[in-house]
């Protein structure tokens, strides 16, 4: 009797100047494999650090460098060059864990109809530690199915715990590289707002979190992006709704996270001492979701302290709470 062979995944990962971060993503991968699975690993690179090439090849991945900013611009590159039976991502600086993948491939297996499986997500800090489990969400399928509403209502699905068939991956085609910002959200989309997509128990990718306003420039960023990409698929796709007022809905419910990113971060920057760090996250909360800080600053005592607290800058203190000399 002939042994079957292995099932092929592709997987995806689009870098820029971390060496070190890949290095333990690659081998979350290789970890993974076993006589039912093989993984066809492509590197897309931006970046310019030297390194990066020795530390692909040493996982037996395959390379290719872009001039063109943005992560869609890398990982198109890794897309190009797919040939596996599924389609599989993880960023460079989070790691895959034992139970990911097969799961996935197991519940496509039992329904051919479905295009694309979303797993679990651990979060952790910026040293990859996990966070506590009050700190931790479950990705749940919506009750009427419809994983796209889903999805434009705030659900952003993390590429690491995703699994694509491949056939669905190549004809959903690259990455929109003009959209520096959640170019993973809007693919995703385009998969979701065609074909089935299943949700699997497995807890399946570490991510990577950033400390408390290090990442306000990117988020403020990737806010204009989602906005953007809320309005092109709700254009072609507004029969799916059904009254104006549950479009604002979803639409609240996509900036939403970016929202509370802001306010926790200027709490926290508050009690740091970093008064003008936190006047800014909260500037930028208002800009996301005025009604909401409105009325939180009128209704929630905690975001209004640290508000009245953010404002009483001394005058002559630097935006970190520092006196000039």
């Amino acid at each position: 009797m002939t042994a079957a062979q292995p099932r092929l995944v592709s997987v995806i990962i689009g870098t820029r100047n971390r060496p070190d971060t890949l290095r333990a993503a690659l081998a979350s991968i290789r970890a993974l494999e076993g006589p039912d699975l093989k993984f066809e690993i492509l590197v897309g690179d931006n970046g310019t650090t030297p390194e990066t090439p020795g530390v692909v090849a040493e996982f037996g991945g395959i390379y290719d460098h872009t001039d063109v900013y943005g992560c869609p611009a890398a990982r198109n590159l890794a897309l190009k060059r797919m040939t596996g039976e599924f389609v599989a991502l993880l960023d460079d600086d989070d790691v895959w864990l034992p139970d990911h993948v097969r799961p996935h491939i197991a519940m496509l297996d039992a329904d051919p109809d479905m295009a694309a499986v979303f797993g679990q997500v651990v979060f952790a800090d910026d040293k990859l530690v996990q966070l506590p489990e009050d700190q931790q969400w479950k990705a749940v399928p919506p009750a009427d199915g419809d994983v796209f509403r889903m999805m434009m209502s705030g659900y952003f699905p993390q590429v690491g715990a995703t699994v694509v068939r491949g056939d669905i991956a190549r004809k959903i085609g690259l990455m929109d590289e003009t959209l520096i910002g959640d170019s993973d959200w809007d693919w995703q989309l385009r998969i979701a707002r065609e074909y089935r997509i299943g949700f699997v128990d497995a807890r399946c990718v570490l991510f990577r979190g950033r400390p408390p306003g290090s990442s306000d420039k990117l988020q403020k960023t990737r806010v204009g992006y989602t906005r953007k990409i809320f309005l092109r698929h709700l254009r072609s796709n507004l029969k799916r709704w059904k009254s104006p007022v549950s479009v604002v809905r979803s639409y609240f419910g996509a900036v939403e996270t970016y929202y509370s990113y802001f306010v926790e971060t200027g709490k926290s920057q508050v009690e740091a001492g970093h008064r003008g760090v936190a006047l800014r996250a909260f500037w930028l909360a208002f800009t996301t979701f005025p009604s909401r800080m409105i009325r939180h600053t009128a209704t929630d005592r905690s975001v209004r302290r640290a508000l009245l607290r953010a404002m009483r800058l001394h005058s002559g203190a630097t935006p970190d709470g520092a006196r000039r000399a």
